[in-house]
């Protein structure tokens, strides 16, 4: 599961993670070398601690990962802007290229978005070269992804104006991404559990002329999701993202309702990658790409990953489009829930609750 294990690896660089206070407050002399020596390489560091030390040494050649640990009952050790200060006055801030924020929390369990993205903002014109931004990298031990109470993030967008790459991860209740012109941009990835269609028509809305890869996480409508094709049309009709090359309409539930409407539009003429992955694809689906194989034939990738086909359905696949790469990994069985004399079959997204 995506959300189930932090990312190692962000934008081509590895992920160095920089500690809170709660993170090493167990460990007196890690912290007390942290203070006096400013993140200096010491021989005797504790094995699990060198590698954040050595990404201090050379702080460009990493995505940096803000995240904190929840005090619990008990009083933290700083606030969040003395945590951000830290990290600013250790790593310096024109040498940043890519950040990873993940559970950042003060004297609650759960991340205040807004007062994040307030306190990233206010120091984003100290991190200039800024390129790529994960924000909510939060793994489902620490929230269920719906549960993860975002904002409106035009303002941290606009904020880092080289921005290439955006992550979102969350719930889409107060979600806000009507982007204005942002023409950088080139790659933009929402996940959730449920993506509200309102968050999704602010999407195909936004000013991003250099978008070339789209990934949407539709989810389920159980969980805020309920999109439909009317609310992506800017998009299906070619008129949004001119440059676009990949797009995904990942982790959906009722994937097989998408295959005709793809099929139909004119944005899967202009991409060379489409991905169906991580949702409850079946054969019903299945058997509309292969009618709709003319479509589908020019395309370099098919993700398929996570499906629920037969076997004979994804023979045709791959039969119907022979030049196409498609991924047809982790093959799924349907969950089967007896009621009284009733057999019924679930199918499921990858990443719901």
């Amino acid at each position: 599961m995506p959300n189930s294990h932090h990312i190692e690896e962000f934008a081509g660089l590895p992920v160095a993670e920089f500690a809170s206070w709660e993170g090493i407050r167990d460990d007196f002399d890690t912290a007390m070398r942290w203070a006096h020596n400013r993140g200096e390489l010491h021989e005797e560091l504790p094995p699990s601690y060198e590698p954040l030390f050595r990404a201090l040494a050379d702080p460009g050649s990493y995505a940096w990962r803000l995240r904190t640990v929840s005090p619990r009952y008990r009083r933290p050790f700083e606030t969040l802007p003395e945590y951000l200060d830290r990290f600013t006055s250790l790593v310096p801030g024109k040498k940043l290229r890519a950040l990873v924020v993940g559970n950042l929390v003060e004297d609650e369990d759960d991340m205040d978005a807004e007062r994040v993205v307030g306190e990233l903002v206010r120091r984003a014109g100290g991190w200039p070269e800024v390129r790529s931004l994960f924000f909510g990298e939060v793994l489902q031990q620490e929230n269920e992804i719906s549960w993860i109470d975002l904002c409106d993030l035009a303002p941290l967008v606009a904020a880092f104006p080289k921005l290439r790459r955006l992550v979102v991860r969350g719930g889409s209740r107060e979600l806000g991404l009507r982007l204005p012109e942002h023409r950088w941009l080139r790659e933009l990835t929402v996940e959730s559990g449920g993506l509200r269609p309102e968050v999704v028509r602010d999407v195909c809305a936004s000013d991003l002329p250099g978008l070339r890869s789209l990934e949407l996480w539709l989810g389920d409508e159980d969980y805020g999701g309920g999109a439909t094709p009317d609310d992506l049309a800017p998009l299906l009709s070619g008129g949004a993202f001119p440059k676009l090359e990949h797009l995904g309409l990942l982790n959906t539930r009722g994937a097989d309702s998408w295959v005709a409407p793809l099929a139909g539009s004119e944005v899967l003429a202009r991409v060379r990658s489409l991905g169906l992955d991580l949702g409850d694809l079946t054969d019903e689906g299945g058997r509309a790409i292969i009618e709709h194989a003319g479509a589908f034939a020019h395309l370099e990738r098919l993700g398929l990953h996570h499906h629920f086909l037969s076997e004979d359905v994804q023979a045709g696949i791959r039969a119907a489009l022979p030049g196409v790469d498609v991924n047809l990994s982790a093959p799924q069985e349907p969950e089967v829930y007896d009621h009284c004399d009733t057999t019924e079959l679930h199918y499921y997204t990858v990443v719901s609750e």
